[in-house]
């Protein structure tokens, strides 16, 4: 007669065989290309909206003008946005979607905070840092929450300044109450 291994050393055998066969399988995988995941497009209702906020390859110098420590720095003109450290240094840039009212220059401090509401424009947005009011406009840094930007205002006034929601999480971590925000020209 012949002997037949008890089922425990089956399912061990087969166990070990699986392992081996999925390192094996592993260790080519590492060894080959590594495939990239497509930026998220921004919703139809982006379509036409002007800048494009991406990550600019090279970052963009600090204004000279934007003083010194930690600090938020808003460039009008070029529509971007610095998150600056105590030593000057720039840790993120990245370009936002300004409102129809927008700030003057000057220094200003993040006044409050809101984890998510729903903007001006209809649109839910989350990660607002107020730092300023004009003509009775509050004037916060937001992102949608479905990544759009938004559209052109017409003649609603709107002081929103928007940016992708990785910069918005990002400007929410760096934000606290109290940051200092400095807007340039």
């Amino acid at each position: 007669m012949r002997a037949v291994p008890a089922p425990k050393v089956w399912v061990t055998g087969l166990t070990v065989g699986a392992i081996a066969a999925v390192t094996a399988l592993a260790v080519q995988a590492e060894k080959g290309p590594h495939p990239t995941a497509a930026k998220a497009r921004p919703s139809a209702s982006a379509a036409g909206a002007s800048p494009a906020p991406t990550r600019s390859p090279a970052p963009a110098v600090v204004p000279d003008s934007s003083g010194t420590g930690r600090r938020v720095v808003y460039s009008l003109g070029k529509k971007r946005v610095w998150l600056v450290d105590a030593s000057d240094a720039s840790r993120r840039t990245f370009a936002v979607w300004p409102g129809t009212v927008s700030p003057d220059p000057g220094s200003y401090a993040v006044s409050s905070r809101s984890m998510a509401t729903t903007g001006s424009d209809g649109v839910q947005i989350e990660n607002i840092i107020y730092f300023a009011a004009k003509s009775g406009i509050s004037i916060a840094f937001s992102n949608a929450v479905d990544g759009s930007s938004p559209p052109p205002a017409g003649d609603k006034q709107t002081g929103g300044i928007r940016m992708r929601a990785a910069d918005g999480a990002a400007l929410w971590k760096f934000g606290e109450a109290g940051t200092s925000v400095v807007v340039v020209k």
